[in-house]
């Protein structure tokens, strides 16, 4: 029976009339993935670059995934065509492809994501999720169109070369990565001084000359609105590591710091009134 796969995130940002906001899953948990799938969210960014997520991992996380409307994509360790060819044949759609600084890495992780004679994948598509072992008719001829691709600039020669990747044939986003782009700058750990945001900027302006939608990473929830005040396409909003680190620290100032200061604070009392 034919099969068809969902729509791309490069649909999803044609489509949508608004900007889009995500969130990262880093733990590899597919409980966690799929408790962010049905958030309401737009799109799950599940990244193998930052994280030990494994492809059996990310195949488990797109599986439960599928069953919500959300976009899942994925953030492939680096510009490997190898690893590029894996994840989408475990069935990934969407594809991030980090430290893109030129239009030269741009087109070679355009030409990871095709078929030859327009690019390099390796064809399996019998053996793979990506064609649905072959149960998706002409999967072979129409491969590009079930695949987007984001690469992203987080490094002062790929803010110089912003015009340039973006008009690449074959991009469909550009994801702009702040923390990296920082320590590129000099400021490692700055992700919000003037200077970062003003090329984060710069790439924004590109992309609107170019024309692909641009996103950037934005945790802070002030900062964020700030860059979809600035015209950002998509934005990265949370992430599960993150949401579960800072929910913990609260949690223990609340119920731990506070009552052993109430405690301790008691405690004096006592000893004072011993006197």
């Amino acid at each position: 029976m034919p099969l068809r796969l969902t729509p791309t995130f490069r649909a999803a940002l044609a489509s949508s009339g608004r900007p889009l906001a995500g969130m990262w899953v880093c733990s590899g948990s597919p409980v966690i993935a799929e408790i962010a799938a049905g958030s309401g969210l737009d799109w799950l960014l599940i990244d193998m670059e930052h994280s030990a997520v494994s492809l059996e991992s990310v195949l488990v996380q797109l599986q439960v995934a599928a069953g919500y409307a959300i976009t899942p994509v994925v953030r492939v360790p680096g510009n490997d065509p190898v690893v590029i060819k894996q994840v989408l044949d475990i069935g990934a759609q969407n594809l991030i492809v980090p430290m893109i600084s030129s239009a030269d890495e741009a087109r070679a992780a355009v030409a990871a994501t095709r078929y030859p004679p327009a690019g390099i994948r390796g064809v399996g598509s019998a053996l793979a999720r990506s064609a649905r072992w072959n149960r998706v008719d002409g999967y072979l001829a129409s491969a590009a169109d079930h695949v987007s691709l984001t690469v992203q600039i987080e490094t002062t020669a790929g803010v110089a070369a912003a015009a340039e990747i973006a008009a690449v044939e074959g991009v469909d986003a550009v994801f702009v990565g702040p923390s990296d782009l920082s320590a590129s700058m000099g400021l490692l750990g700055q992700q919000s001084h003037p200077d970062v945001v003003a090329a984060v900027h710069a790439v924004f302006a590109a992309c609107r000359d170019a024309g692909p939608p641009v996103g950037v990473n934005a945790f802070d929830p002030a900062v964020a609105e700030a860059y979809l005040d600035a015209g950002a396409d998509f934005v990265a909003v949370g992430a599960d590591v993150a949401l579960l680190a800072r929910a913990s620290e609260a949690l223990t100032a609340r119920f731990v710091t506070a009552r052993g200061a109430a405690t301790d604070a008691g405690a004096r009392d006592e000893e004072r009134d011993s006197y």
